[in-house]
């Protein structure tokens, strides 16, 4: 079975299990800014991407790597578009990655998933990869205190689990990257030029 249907069985079965109250307080300020939208531009750009990525999916590292600075340079430093970051986990340790990320200040998310990205093959495939997670998330300010906090946090678990179920049903979202622009659904590791076609057809005034 492809990792993402266990991962979205995962989510339903999570779903499934969760408390009636669950969703109120899914609603309390602390998770409510963990979960805020993570946006690279600015907010009133005319073109929204929204990228679903794993922290472990090797062709969201080189998407990071290798295609994101073009596509920041050209569109996104320009206030042309924005990039809305959406973790859509492929497994339990790509779910750890995300809440370490999101359990730091929203100044420090994007520079340690750079780092987890353009280090994947160091932490994810490290003897003990929570270990590998925290060291990274001391070098950002978290202590282990707030590491091990953070990896109990259960309903920053369920709410990771619960927007990454949500993309599947409303983007049919499967694998890792997909990209939505502007509504419409892109899969796989496009490269900066695929990307800049489309954003060109879809940016205002062709």
């Amino acid at each position: 079975m492809p990792r993402f249907a266990v991962v979205v069985r995962f989510c339903v079965v999570v779903l499934a299990l969760a408390l009636p109250g669950v969703a109120a307080r899914a609603q309390a300020p602390a998770l409510e800014a963990m979960m805020a939208d993570r946006v690279i531009g600015k907010a009133d750009a005319p073109i929204t991407i929204v990228e679903y990525a794993s922290l472990t999916c090797s062709h969201c590292a080189a998407f990071h790597k290798d295609t994101l600075p073009s596509l920041k340079q050209n569109w996104i430093d320009t206030g042309k578009a924005k990039l809305v970051f959406r973790d859509f986990p492929l497994d339990g340790l790509a779910l750890r990655a995300s809440m370490m990320a999101r359990c730091l200040p929203q100044e420090r998310y994007f520079p340690v998933v750079d780092v987890l990205f353009k280090n994947q093959e160091g932490w994810s495939r490290a003897r003990d990869p929570l270990a590998a997670l925290s060291a990274t998330g001391r070098l950002s300010g978290l202590s282990q205190d707030g590491f091990d906090a953070c990896m109990k946090n259960e309903e920053l678990q369920k709410a990771i689990l619960a927007r990454a179920f949500e993309g599947q049903q409303q983007h049919k979202i499967e694998a890792t990257p997909s990209f939505v622009i502007q509504g419409e659904l892109f899969r796989g590791a496009a490269s900066y030029e695929e990307l800049d076609r489309v954003l060109k057809k879809v940016s205002p005034g062709g």
